[in-house]
C-alpha cells in the first residue's frame, strides 16, 4: 500500500494534487526549488482547507490530521528518498520534465511510482529518462483539483501492470474516479479540451460573436459547465498554446494554434494568474477586449 507521497512542483496543480493526497490519507511533501511559491501555496491550501471546513465538506479534525500529514520542502532528493509515490506536476516543459525524473531515477526507492501529472506529453518518453520505465506512468488531474472527479492514467509502452494498478488504487484514495488509456499524443481529454478552445478562438479571430456569446452557446447548448474561454482562462491560456503545439507536432494541422491565442499569450494574457486572458479579472468580466 502506498503511504508516502511527493508531489513535485507547487504551482496550481500540483497544490491542489498535495491537498487531495493529504485528505486521502497520503503522508505527503510539497517540494518546489523557491520558497516564495511554497510559502504562497501554504497559504493557498490552508485556505482550501478553511472553505472545505466552513461548507461542510470536511470535519474540522479530518482537516486537522490532513494539514498535518502535509509538509513543505526544496529539497527533492531528500524528500523523495522514503517515497511510494512521487507525482510531478511541473511546467509542459519535456527538459523540465527530464531533469526531475533523472533526479528522482537517483534518489527514490526502487519500489516507487513515478508518475507525471502531465496533459499531453508521453510517458514513454518520460520514462525512458529513468532506468525504471516500468514504474513510469502519467496520472492526468483536471483543474481544479479539489473539485474534478477523474484522473486520466495513461501507460507508456513500459509501463507494467503492477504500476497501473498502484496509480488507480492511489487516485482512488484521493476520492476519484479514474480512466486507464493508452498512450497516444493528447489522451483522451487534452486532445478534445484544446481542439474546442483552439476553435473557439478562431471563431473570435472571425468574429462570428463574444467570448460571452461563445461561452454561453457552449455551455447552455451542449451543455459544457464552463465555456471554452472560461476554462482557457483558468487553466492558463500559455498552458494551452504550449498544448497546442505539442499536439500540432505530433497530430498535424488540425491542432494548428489559433493566431489570437497565440497573440494572447505574447501580450501576457494569460488567463486568471495574470489577471488578463480573454477575461479582465481585474474590471468588471463585461469589460472584454479582443
Amino acid at each position: 500500500m502506498l503511504q508516502n507521497a511527493v508531489v513535485i512542483g507547487s504551482g496550481v496543480m500540483g497544490r491542489g494534487i498535495a491537498y487531495v493526497c493529504a485528505v486521502g490519507g497520503f503522508d505527503v511533501q510539497l517540494v518546489d526549488v523557491k520558497e516564495e511559491q511554497l510559502n504562497n501555496a501554504k497559504k493557498e491550501i490552508d485556505s482550501i482547507f478553511s472553505k472545505a471546513v466552513s461548507r461542510g465538506k470536511l470535519s474540522p479534525e479530518i482537516a486537522q490530521n490532513a494539514q498535518g500529514r502535509l509538509n513543505y520542502s526544496a529539497n527533492l532528493s531528500a524528500a523523495v528518498s522514503a517515497a511510494d509515490l512521487v507525482i510531478e506536476a511541473v511546467p509542459e516543459n519535456i527538459e523540465i520534465k527530464r531533469a526531475v525524473f533523472e533526479e528522482l531515477d537517483r534518489s527514490a526507492p526502487s519500489h516507487c511510482v513515478l508518475a507525471t501529472n502531465t496533459s499531453t506529453m508521453s510517458p514513454t518518453e518520460i520514462g525512458s529518462f529513468t532506468s525504471r520505465p516500468e514504474k513510469v506512468i502519467a496520472m492526468h488531474f483536471f483543474n481544479p483539483v479539489h473539485r474534478m472527479p477523474l484522473v486520466e492514467i495513461v501507460r507508456g509502452h513500459e509501463t507494467d501492470d503492477e504500476t497501473v494498478e498502484l496509480a488507480k488504487q492511489a487516485a482512488e484514495k484521493m476520492g476519484k474516479e479514474t480512466v486507464t488509456v493508452n498512450e497516444f499524443p493528447g489522451f483522451v481529454t487534452s486532445r478534445i479540451s484544446a481542439m474546442i478552445g483552439n476553435e473557439a478562438f478562431y471563431m473570435l479571430q472571425e468574429g462570428v460573436g463574444t467570448p460571452e456569446d461563445i461561452d454561453k452557446a457552449i455551455k447552455l447548448g451542449l451543455n459544457f459547465p464552463m465555456g471554452p474561454f472560461e476554462l482557457g482562462d483558468l487553466v492558463g491560456l500559455d498552458t494551452r498554446l504550449n498544448n497546442l503545439n505539442y499536439l500540432h507536432k505530433t497530430l498535424g494541422e488540425k491542432y494548428r494554434p489559433a493566431p489570437l491565442l497565440v497573440k494572447y499569450v505574447k501580450a501576457g494574457r494569460l488567463g486568471r494568474k495574470s489577471g488578463k486572458g480573454v477575461y479582465d479579472y481585474t474590471k468588471d468580466k463585461s469589460e472584454v477586449k479582443k
